[in-house]
């Protein structure tokens, strides 16, 4: 068994997978897997993995596997979980790159804090810039039960850092099935598996290690294109919604789950400029039917605490719901 599979995903990015590829090379080790998935690229993508796949097997194994179709970065993740092999499970995406040796201080810390999974700190590049976030949990270097760090819900939380290449995560979480993704997800696939991770494992760590490189600005990248793949955050946020309200604390976790849904509504609603009209049209509509199947009690709640700007886009949207189903 190797002591560590890392799981990565490539689509048509064949400006940037070398640099991902070579910074793989600076952290290969005997012991280590890298799962390389191509996810039906139509560019030089594949022909790149094929060649880094021979020239990495000889100093880590290495598994090449190359989707007949394109579907999506959930897909592609679930993919790279079912061919892994290793004790520990890593993520990093095909335009991203890591700090020569990060791989092995991120073993060394999950091992020597023997929890279910550790999370870290990321640099942001843009272009030149350089940036670095925090996990947004002050607490470090100490297990803890990862359900207790979802709240405050008016604060920016752990469950808020839903990034899966900022950690790493032991193979009992895979046997347990909280490490798939919800299939066919194209963006906002982080977020239910995020909450899931928390409310289900046993323990975590948040550990201060700066190796990971997460690259903003990608002209592919679905982050950029305003297109109707966007609108996947709204059954990525249903299912949040939905695993939550059945979860034994949900008294307390709901208005937190609730919140974030409502300012990731009212994030994409400013920035509608970005979509295409008849995509912009469809994110009013959805939105508005996102509002209607939230506990109402707790959307309240939530919208008269939310700061101004946000809660008069949304009671708006609430407001014509109930006119429609008057008028109706």
């Amino acid at each position: 068994m190797p002591k560590l599979s890392v799981i990565v995903p490539f689509y048509n990015v064949q400006q940037y997978a070398p640099d991902t590829l070579v910074s793989l090379r600076a952290n290969a080790r005997p012991d280590f897997e890298f799962v390389l998935v191509d996810d039906h690229s139509q560019d030089e993508t594949p022909a790149i993995l094929e060649r880094a796949a021979d020239e990495l097997s000889d100093i880590a194994q290495v598994r090449y596997i190359r989707h007949d179709h394109n579907g999506g970065l959930a897909t592609a993740r679930n993919t790279g979980l079912d061919a892994a092999r290793g004790e520990y499970l890593a993520f990093l995406d095909g335009d991203d790159w890591l700090a020569p040796g990060h791989l092995s201080e991120l073993v060394a810390a999950i091992e020597g804090l023997g929890c279910d999974f550790v999370r870290t700190d990321h640099v942001r590049a843009a272009a030149r810039a350089r940036t670095v976030h925090r996990v947004p949990f002050g607490r470090r270097d100490e297990v803890l039960d990862p359900r207790e760090a979802i709240l405050p819900a008016e604060r920016t939380t752990s469950v808020d850092y839903a990034y899966a290449w900022a950690g790493a995560y032991h193979r009992r979480l895979l046997d347990r099935g909280l490490l798939h993704f919800t299939d066919g997800l194209r963006t906002a696939e982080d977020r239910p598996w995020i909450w899931k991770l928390h409310r289900e494992a046993e323990s975590f760590a948040v550990v201060s290690l700066l190796g990971v490189f997460y690259r903003r600005g990608v002209a592919s990248s679905l982050t950029q294109i305003g297109d109707v793949r966007q609108l996947d955050f709204i059954r990525a946020f249903d299912q949040v919604i939905e695993e939550t309200a059945a979860d034994r604390d949900a008294d307390r976790l709901l208005p937190k789950a609730v919140r974030t849904y409502c300012a990731i509504i009212a994030h994409h609603l400013s920035d509608g400029g970005k979509f295409e009209p008849a995509v912009a049209r469809q994110l009013r509509t959805m939105s508005a039917a996102a509002l209607k199947r939230m506990p109402q009690d707790v959307l309240g709640e939530v919208l008269e605490t939310m700061d101004m700007d946000r809660s008069v886009t949304l009671r708006r949207l609430r407001r014509r719901i109930s006119t429609a189903k008057g008028a109706a």
